[in-house]
């Protein structure tokens, strides 16, 4: 069989698999499935497929797995241990007499916590605490919604646990100074995309609707629960993971490691060894259940990438005909097409997108260092606006709002930012 013919049917299984995401299918069972079935049409030697697509690219994932497994406890434990109630109660008194400053803060305060922490449990955890604030001040329940969703997309850009994540398609790319300068420029575009959002929706806030949008969410301003008080100094903990990294070099998990006992210790979790056993326990407990879904996703995931690394030269003489040589009509041209990344579609990478960035990786038209953020910023957009987001998902369920109405506020913005970020990839990696 000629290589093209092959690489048409791989192609063909490839826009199959896409219906089938769009139309809500299992992606843990989609991707192996898929791996199968490009092993299959692109005649890959049984043992070799046994090592390469289903052994390996599975126990070479492990250390990426342990990222997000500390990512996930960094979480749990900055809500267990009182500091990311204790941040949001602080901004709540701050702007509570200015609706927009109330809420600018808020989103500040949910970039600044999730630029170590990781995961849809956290999301839940501390979105069920900032949430009900937004609707406090009258912001409605879908621009609250949307607001809040970008800016936890918006440091990502950062946020090590989630880069590990990308990092498998890219190997040679690396979490550098030379990377975080243009992940932190391109997490203040998105910051500063959602302030402008809250400013130029501001004249729908009503303060008068906030008692009916809370109860509609089942979260009375009866219903405040006192927040446990800790020492200012700890509202720090947060940023610890990445100022280690930038600061010393540190890797990932010795760093979230250090602010998870820094910000067990400061808030008086250490004050006994009984209670900090018990803390740790629990702690740890909630941060694996939260994952363990997205483990397994993660493996088969890892499974289809063995499988189109194998078959990435079948697609080389397609790419080099239809893709630019110019590393900025690249980055503008994904910017712009950046809404296919979309309900898991061909520029996501933890969707249909696995297989374009493991062919555009395999290929070696172009560096790792330049690909990486160049499917990273299509990827965000949907991670911060996309409905098959886990924590959209809940955000959508727990806000009672129209999936329309979230996408109707959230796909502009995102656009608008992509685009930007696209021709900033150019501009630090091109």
């Amino acid at each position: 069989m000629s290589s093209t013919i092959i690489a048409i049917l791989l192609l063909i299984t490839f826009v199959i698999f896409i219906g089938y995401i769009l139309k809500g299918g299992n992606l843990m069972i989609g991707f192996f499935i898929m791996a199968i079935l490009w092993a299959i049409i692109g005649m890959v030697p049984f043992d070799t497929a046994v090592q390469k697509i289903f052994a390996e690219p599975a126990t070479n994932y492990g250390p990426t797995i342990i990222y997000i497994v500390f990512g996930s406890w960094f979480g749990r434990v900055l809500v267990d241990s009182g500091i990311a109630p204790a941040i949001s109660e602080t901004t709540n008194k701050v702007g509570r007499k200015k609706p927009l400053i109330a809420a600018i803060l808020v989103m500040i305060v949910t970039s600044f916590i999730f630029v170590s922490a990781y995961g849809v449990g956290s999301v839940i955890a501390i979105g069920v605490i900032l949430l009900p604030i937004l609707l406090s001040v009258g912001v409605p329940r879908d621009i609250a919604l949307v607001a809040f969703s970008m800016a936890i997309g918006a440091p990502m850009y950062i946020n090590v646990v989630l880069y590990n994540q990308i990092k498998v398609f890219f190997p040679k790319a690396s979490y550098n100074a030379s990377y975080l300068h243009f992940g932190i420029i391109a997490m203040i575009v998105q910051l500063i995309a959602v302030i402008v959002f809250l400013f130029i929706m501001r004249k729908k806030f009503n303060p008068n609707k906030a008692e009916s949008n809370l109860n509609t969410i089942g979260a009375s301003m009866s219903d405040a629960k006192e927040v446990k008080s800790v020492p200012k100094i700890s509202f720090i903990i947060p940023i610890v993971p990445v100022l280690m990294n930038m600061l010393f070099h540190w890797d990932a998990v010795p760093a979230l490691t250090l602010a998870t006992l820094l910000g067990a210790l400061l808030t008086g979790n250490m004050k006994n060894y009984k209670h900090f056993v018990n803390f740790l326990n629990e702690t740890i407990k909630h941060a694996i259940s939260d994952i363990a879904g997205l483990v397994m996703f993660l493996m088969s995931l890892a499974m289809f990438t063995g499988a189109a690394s194998l078959n990435a030269s079948r697609f080389k003489p397609i790419f080099e005909a239809i893709l630019p040589n110019s590393h900025l009509i690249l980055a503008i041209g994904l910017g712009v097409l950046a809404p296919l990344a979309l309900f898991r579609g061909p520029l996501h990478v933890w969707g249909a997108g696995a297989a374009t960035a493991a062919v555009l990786s395999g290929t070696g038209l172009f560096t790792d260092p330049f690909l990486l953020p160049l499917l990273y910023v299509p990827t965000l957009m949907a991670v911060s606006v996309d409905i098959t987001q886990s924590w959209n998902v809940w955000g959508l369920d727990y806000m009672k709002v129209q999936s329309k109405d979230f996408l109707k506020y959230g796909i502009p913005a995102m656009w608008i930012v992509s685009i930007i970020n696209e021709f900033l990839v150019y501009q630090f990696f091109g």
